[in-house]
Formats: structure tokens, sequence, C-alpha cells
């Protein structure tokens, strides 16, 4: 046991040896010198001391060297970084300004130009690809009728029906494209730079879309609310023009009511010893009887020279007697006309050919009609009624200016105006712009019988009005 133990102890002891001998070689010496206090007298300045920057040593290891160049380079990768970042920044917001004023100058240009050389390309590119098919059709039919083999031919032909689907898929590709771009808002409408940075920005995306929803709303009503006003506005534009009166006339003869004492003379100038004439006017009647005198003329020898009737629905123009007469149906409404209505009667001796027409159309024509008649000159003409003589002459009526001799049941009642008359038969061109409702067609006067030229007497109650 004290042999195992042995080899320790010397080992101890030889350790022990060896710290006292290390610990001999230091010189350490003990300075106990008097103790001094910090006192500085009146004559005593004190020196200067070199000053040395703190944590510095000018004895560094490679280690140190490397850790304070790794310090460095990371602060100065930082500095750059951040630089980088803010160039980069004030650069962008530089180009989205310059982006912006280059759409809002030559967007809408641009988008136009884009669009035709797309669509001209896909147009290109499918007649093209149409040519090279009927080619290869063709040469399959040649190659049929010669035994060949036609395996590779239908394989381009397959090919070839690809590309052109693809053409004509690429060409509905570009015109939707097309509707969508520019019916956005504000697509080629030349926005500024100013309005266009007041939008919101790209990363506001879901409230860039809902703004643009509410807009679609807004306009959808707005456009909606025009539309009624637009409807409202045509309603009121009819009700005014059935007020007032057609073609640019200023007045017009009210007939109140049928009365045989209600009619209104005409007194021209000028012979009425005519071959030839055109009669025209407009009339809104009230009622429409069996027969209404719309205008007549005639003389103690042949009451009914000229005569423009209404019966029911349909006019009625006769020369010369009622065994020449000229019929067209359907021109007006029996229970009387909320509209105005124009109508002309011209007839020609040289050929004996009578026509009416109805709103600028030419509804009957008649040849053979009082051919080589001379109108006589000396005659009565009047509106509203006709001088047929049925009656006695009514002394005891006492009214001034009254005739016997008209009967109440072929009176006119309603609206008359734009009374014309001319020595020759007008073209269909000079009557369709007479019948013209917006037109000015009262200032279109006749030579034998002029609106608001010629001297027209109301009698009983029928009046001028404007």
């Amino acid at each position: 046991m004290f042999l195992l133990r042995l080899p320790q102890a010397l080992c101890v002891l030889s350790a022990c040896v060896c710290l006292v001998l290390a610990y001999g070689e230091d010189d350490i010496e003990v300075n106990y010198a008097d103790t001094y206090y910090n006192e500085i007298t009146e004559g005593d300045t004190p020196e200067p001391t070199p000053s040395t920057a703190p944590c510095s040593s000018s004895n560094l290891n490679k280690w140190d060297k490397i850790f304070s160049m790794l310090e460095n380079s990371q602060m100065r990768e930082n500095m750059l970084l951040q630089y980088a970042d803010d160039i980069i920044k004030v650069e962008m917001g530089s180009l989205r300004q310059e982006m912006l004023r280059f759409v809002a100058q030559y967007g809408s240009s641009c988008g136009i130009a884009v669009e035709t050389a797309g669509r001209r390309t896909a147009l290109q590119l499918e007649g093209r690809l149409r040519e090279t098919l009927e080619r290869l059709k063709i040469r399959d039919q040649t190659t049929a009728a010669g035994g060949n083999s036609v395996g590779n031919s239908n394989h381009l032909e397959a090919i070839m029906q690809q590309l052109l689907s693809t053409a004509q898929t690429l060409a509905s590709r570009l015109a939707k494209l097309e509707t969508s771009c520019f019916s956005s808002p504000g697509a080629g409408t030349g926005m500024n730079s100013k309005t266009r940075s007041q939008l919101p920005e790209v990363g506001a995306a879901g409230t860039s879309e809902q703004e643009v929803t509410s807009r679609e709303v807004a306009l959808d009503g707005v456009l909606a609310a025009l539309q009624q006003t637009r409807v409202e506005l045509e309603e009121v534009q009819r009700s005014s023009r059935q007020r007032q009166l057609p073609a640019g006339c200023e007045m017009a003869l009210l007939f109140p009511m049928r009365s045989r004492r209600i009619y209104t003379s005409v007194i021209s100038n000028v012979p009425l010893s005519l071959t030839a004439f055109t009669a025209c006017m407009w009339v809104k009647p009230t009622t429409v009887s069996n027969k209404t005198v719309l205008l007549s003329y005639g003389n103690r020898r042949n009451p009914y020279e000229i005569q423009l009737l209404l019966s029911q629905t349909s006019a009625f123009f006769t020369i010369g007697g009622e065994a020449h007469l000229v019929e067209a149906r359907g021109v007006v409404n029996p229970a009387g006309s909320s509209e105005w209505i124009h109508l002309c009667g011209a007839w020609s001796s040289e050929q004996g050919l009578a026509s009416l027409w109805a709103g600028g159309k030419k509804v009957a024509t008649t040849p053979g009609v009082a051919e080589g008649h001379v109108l006589p000159d000396g005659g009565s003409f009047q509106l509203g009624q006709e001088r047929n003589g049925c009656c006695a002459q009514n002394s005891e009526s006492g009214v001034p200016g009254f005739e016997g001799g008209f009967d109440p049941k072929l009176a006119f009642a309603g609206k008359m105006t734009g009374v014309n008359m001319w020595d020759r038969v007008l073209s269909m061109e000079e009557i369709s712009q007479l019948a013209l409702s917006e037109g000015q067609g009262c200032e279109q006067r006749g030579n034998i019988v002029a609106w608001g030229v010629t001297e027209m007497v109301p009698h009983g109650g029928a009046q001028f009005i404007h």
C-alpha cells in the first residue's frame, strides 16, 4: 500500500518545488514611500499629462485587427444600404411622375397605335395562315389523285388549323383589351400628372376597385336619370308642338263650331282664270262629318269648281264638279286629330291629271279630270264652307256680312293655317318642303292666294289666333 502511494507523493513534491523556483525568479519591489495628500498650493500648477484614447492599445494582435475591420465593414455596409435605399426611393418617385406625365400626354395615341398595330398583325397572320391552309388543301388533293401518302399533309393541316385558331383567339383578345382599355375611367382622357397623383397608390388596390365600382354605379344612376329626363322632354316637346302652329306659321284661323254663319272669305286680287293650280293648307279638325268643306270656289253657274273636302277618314279633291273626283282614304281620324295635317290638291288642264297630297306624299292620282277645262273668274272663294244655294237667305239674322246659301252640316270645325294657292303644279320636292312640320313652309307663299298677304275676312265666330 505504501509503495503504491509513493509515486503520487513524489509528483506533488516536485510540483511544489517548481512553484517556489518560479516565484523566486521574479523581482518584486515594494515601495513603502511616504503618503502624499492631494493638495494643490497657490504657486503649484499641475503638469499636463498626455491624453490617450480610451480603450486604445498600441499593441494589437491580428485578431483584434480582424475584429476592427469586420466592425468597420459592417458599419460601411449599413451606410451604403441606407444611401442606396434613399436613392431608389427618390429615383422611383421621379420615374413615376415622369411615367404619369407621359401617359397623360401620349397615353391615348400610344394606346390607339398599339391597338392598331396589334390588330393589323393579327389580320395579316390570319390571312397568311388561311392562304397556307388553302395551299395545303390543294396539295393534299393533288397527292391523293397521284396515290401518294397524305399523312404528313394531314398533320400539317392540323397544325395550321391550330395556328389559325390561335390567331383568331389573339384577335378577339385584342378586341377585348381595346374595349376594356378605352372604356375604363380616365383612359385616353388626357388627365394630367396632378390629377393622377391624387389617385390611390398601387398598393391600395382594394380601395381603387371600390372607388371605381362606386363611380360606375353613380354614372349608371346619372345615365338613367338623363334617359328619364330625355323621355320627359320629348313628351313636353310633343305636347308643345301640338299646341304650336306648324311650319313656322305665326297665326291660324279658328272655326270654333259648325255653323252656317262661321266661315272665312278669301278676296284675291289675282284673276282665277286658271288652267293649272296647286292649293295647300294645314288643318287640325275637331270633328269630321260625312262631308266637311275645307276650301271651296265657284260661281252662280257652278258652285263646285274647286273643292277640298274631308269625309270620315278620307280626303276628296274635285275640279269642275263632283263628277271629277280624287279620293284618298285613311288620311284623317274621324274623331278629330290631335296633330296638324298638311293637304294639297294639284290639277293641270292640259293632261287632266289631278293629284291629292297628304303629309308631303302623293296619296291619290286620277287622270282625265276636267281635261281642257278653264276655271272661270269672278267666283267666290271661301274657307270652311261652300256656297250651294240650298238655303234661303236669312234676312232676319242681322249679322253684318252674312250671306245665305251655307249648310251647317258641311261646316268645318277646328284650326286652319298656311293656306296658299299657285297657278301651276308644284313639284314633289316643293310640296315635301311645305309639309315639314318643323320647317318654314309658311314663308313659301302662293302667287294666287298668299297666307298672311291675301285678304281673308272671318265671318260669324271665325277668328285669327296667334
